[in-house]
């Protein structure tokens, strides 16, 4: 115990948590092209965001992972994605959106094999999903993945007599169905199901039940034979389905980076809950860089705070599983765009961040398999 206590505070250099203790956030860490910035709170009884940064010489990959229904789909995601776009890109000499597809599809069946395999143990596994965004860059092009309702948003300088200004492009997809366009496109995919998106309680949601049509996991969504499977009627949830409604089909999009592009914002739907694209897109172009992803969390937590009439050191107080009632969890990550900067291959650096499984945890002296883990 005491050679651990003795270890905390060289844990905590890798990432800071300061008043709120269910807030980590990393102030600055550079990758190939410029800086990132990485804050995640906790507001689930067990945290279910996970997220990611790989920086090498040629490339930066940063991942986002939105669980829902439990932690375990997204801790699977950030455990396994990334080793598939890098074995992918390897065998296909480099990268490309038929890897990130390649990559996102055999995450998705290992993921439900592990179902599959647990299911007699954990019968609440085969109903656990995770929203999916990813953003790589590599050799001057962008390449921006994702399922769910996660978002990417890229702040670039304006045009002409905006060119002192800011302006928002969402580069991602919302697959919510709160969005009238994704709603028409379920339905136009189950036209013998009338009740394949339904208005319940002020919200639009696939049978009732979820609102994102696309993500890893949920299985029970996409597999009629868990809905068959003794142990999963036992378990409860059962909806009997003709077809798959969700997907893990990503959208991607890929553009060369441009000379007025900024900066890029990942972040779980947490955030945009609160911000507007273009609000969050001010907030980074008019502060320094240091601390930027605590920045933009604080004031998405300032906001719920403001909608309750509370103040933000309100809710700082309360406690995890019962913050969620106030707000979601939620992760940020703010990648730089320097197209001046120095090669990175001169520094001869590679790294890779993966923030704490559980914030809560890793603020305490039991939290062993929560540490950041870091290598640069």
């Amino acid at each position: 115990m005491m050679m651990r206590s003795c270890c905390r505070p060289l844990e905590r250099c890798f990432g800071r948590i300061n008043g709120d203790g269910l807030l980590w956030h990393m102030d600055l860490k550079p990758h190939a092209s410029g800086d990132f910035s990485i804050a995640v709170v906790q507001a689930n009884s067990s945290l279910e965001d996970q997220s990611q940064v790989f920086t090498s010489p040629s490339a930066t990959y940063v991942g986002v992972y939105d669980g829902h229904g439990g932690p375990e789909a997204s801790r699977f995601v950030n455990r396994h994605l990334f080793s598939y776009l890098h074995k992918f890109s390897k065998e296909q000499g480099g990268l490309s959106s038929d890897v990130i597809k390649r990559a996102f599809h055999a995450t998705e069946e290992d993921f439900i094999q592990l179902v599959k395999r647990s299911l007699p143990v954990m019968p609440k596994i085969a109903s656990v999903g995770s929203c999916c965004l990813v953003g790589a860059i590599s050799e001057g092009e962008l390449y921006v993945a994702n399922l769910g309702d996660s978002r990417a948003v890229l702040g670039r300088r304006g045009f002409d007599a905006e060119k002192n200004s800011v302006v928002a492009e969402r580069l991602s997809t919302d697959h919510n169905v709160s969005c009238e366009e994704v709603r028409k496109e379920v339905e136009s995919l189950h036209p013998d199901d009338q009740d394949v998106v339904v208005y319940i309680r002020g919200v639009w949601r696939i049978k009732g039940i979820i609102q994102v049509s696309r993500s890893i996991g949920d299985a029970y969504l996409k597999k009629p034979e868990f809905n068959r499977d003794p142990i999963f009627q036992r378990f409860g949830n059962l909806v009997p389905l003709k077809r798959p409604v969700l997907t893990a089909e990503p959208s991607i999009v890929t553009r060369s980076i441009r000379p007025h592009d900024l900066f890029l914002i990942f972040a779980s739907d947490g955030l945009w809950e609160q911000l507007s694209d273009q609000s969050a897109v001010e907030i980074v172009f008019k502060n320094p860089r240091a601390g930027i992803a605590k920045r933009l969390v604080r004031a998405a937590l300032q906001e719920a705070a403001k909608k309750r009439e509370m103040r933000y050191r309100d809710i700082q107080k309360i406690e995890k599983g019962i913050r969620r009632y106030f707000h979601d969890d939620i992760t940020v990550i703010v990648i730089y765009l320097d197209h001046q900067k120095e090669s990175f291959h001169s520094k001869g650096t590679l790294g890779s961040i993966t923030a704490p499984v559980d914030i809560f945890s890793f603020n305490s002296n039991d939290a062993e398999e929560n540490q950041v883990i870091e290598a640069f």
